[in-house]
């Protein structure tokens, strides 16, 4: 397991605690176990991201380019969180067919082509 899983997977399954009278840590719902010491816990939830809200520096994902066939964090599913996105017919102008000409410059074609552009709700 990578380090990077090994948190992740410490982060997903960290237990709420809140701080008691007498100034310890105890379980917010007593219906979980005890966390162990290597266990993580948290008194305040994470903020929701997926909107504006310029106190904690969160620009919201609304606007946002996502990848409509990915299931990773870039996919519209996840990056929209549920909100869904709109889709537009763009045409985009790029360099194309480039070569390398000895000695020292690259020529280029100009392609144009059309592509969907998804962006968040």
């Amino acid at each position: 397991m990578f380090t990077g899983d090994y948190i992740k997977e410490k982060y997903d399954s960290a237990t709420e605690v809140r701080v008691s009278r007498r100034g310890r840590l105890q379980l917010r719902d007593p219906r979980y176990t005890l966390p162990t010491a290597s266990d993580l816990v948290y008194l305040d939830d994470s903020p929701n991201y997926c909107v504006r809200d310029m106190s904690v520096g969160s620009l919201g994902t609304q606007g946002r380019h996502c990848n409509r066939t990915s299931h990773d964090m870039d996919g519209c599913n996840l990056l929209c969180c549920g909100r869904g996105y709109n889709t537009q017919k763009m045409t985009v102008r790029e360099r194309c067919d480039c070569k390398f000409h000895w000695c020292c410059y690259v020529e280029c074609k100009m392609c144009t082509q059309t592509v969907d552009v998804h962006t968040c709700k």
